[in-house]
């Protein structure tokens, strides 16, 4: 399965996270909010709506999650429109800002791929056929025709919301969560968040482009707290345009500032692909 998947399950890990963290906003907040869209009867003002919204980004920044160093043990299920299913456990390991690196077990515990991604490159190691392969991120957003920045792969791994600057058109308050909706260069995203702690719920991408029709949808479940940190360590994630795939990532284990090494070398018998 790995030797003829190859880069492209490690490719097909990548563009979801592209089309995750993809969606371009703009600074400025806009309010064509409905009626049925408000958050109260007695909210219904421009003013107010802004207000709102506001206070409701300040509360969503102050529970982001800060840290150094981050590291999980994370178990991966594919599923594609074939009905073909896939799994492998994934070892990441994120330095902020600079460096992610990732791991990938096949059967047996045995290394296929070490995975390594930095503000302007992927490079990848094919342990089972001995090849290197050496990509960019530039070359990612070419092929996926999405802008891609490392922070974006970052807040996601992570599970921080990345549009807080986004272009909100409508929201709407419900007992137990709030939902934004706001309108990108690519997508339309309909965000939702906890009514009493923020934390996300659910993340789901419409493209505006209605030729391409790609989607995706994430939900974000089972938060577990260690050293006062909240963290989803449930993930379910499908992604369709033409064909569609189901994943769901389950963070067995997770850590944060902890000392961490990237080990990360080409052995010299090793060819480039």
């Amino acid at each position: 399965m790995y030797r003829k998947a190859g880069w492209i399950n490690i490719t097909s890990v990548i563009v979801i996270l592209v089309m995750l963290g993809s969606c371009r906003s703009t600074k400025k907040i806009q309010t064509a909010i409905s009626k049925k869209d408000s958050v109260a009867s007695s909210i219904n003002s421009k003013s107010d709506s802004v207000l709102f919204i506001r206070d409701l980004y300040g509360r969503i920044s102050a529970n982001t999650i800060q840290f150094n160093t981050f590291s999980a043990k994370v178990k991966v299920n594919f599923e594609g429109s074939d009905g073909k299913k896939s799994d492998f456990n994934a070892f990441i390991r994120l330095q902020r800002d600079s460096l992610m690196w990732i791991s990938i077990n096949a059967v047996l515990g045995i290394e296929a791929f070490r995975v390594m991604i930095t503000p302007d490159s992927v490079k990848v190691l094919n342990k089972l056929d001995k090849v290197v392969q050496l990509r960019s991120l530039n070359y990612l957003q070419e092929v996926t025709k999405i802008p891609l920045t490392f922070s974006d792969l970052q807040k996601l791994i992570i599970g921080n919301p990345m549009y807080l600057d986004s272009n909100i058109v409508s929201y709407k308050k419900e007992p137990q969560s709030i939902s934004l909706i706001s309108i990108g260069e690519l997508f339309k995203h309909l965000l939702t968040i906890s009514n009493t702690d923020y934390h996300l719920e659910h993340s789901k991408l419409d493209d505006v482009d209605n030729i391409r029709a790609r989607t995706a949808d994430i939900t974000y479940g089972k938060y577990e707290t260690k050293n006062g940190i909240r963290f989803s360590t449930i993930r379910k994630v499908t992604v369709s345009e033409k064909t569609r795939l189901d994943i769901d990532l389950d963070f067995k284990q997770f850590d944060f500032n902890e000392v961490l090494n990237f080990p990360f070398s080409v052995p010299r018998n090793y060819k480039l692909q």
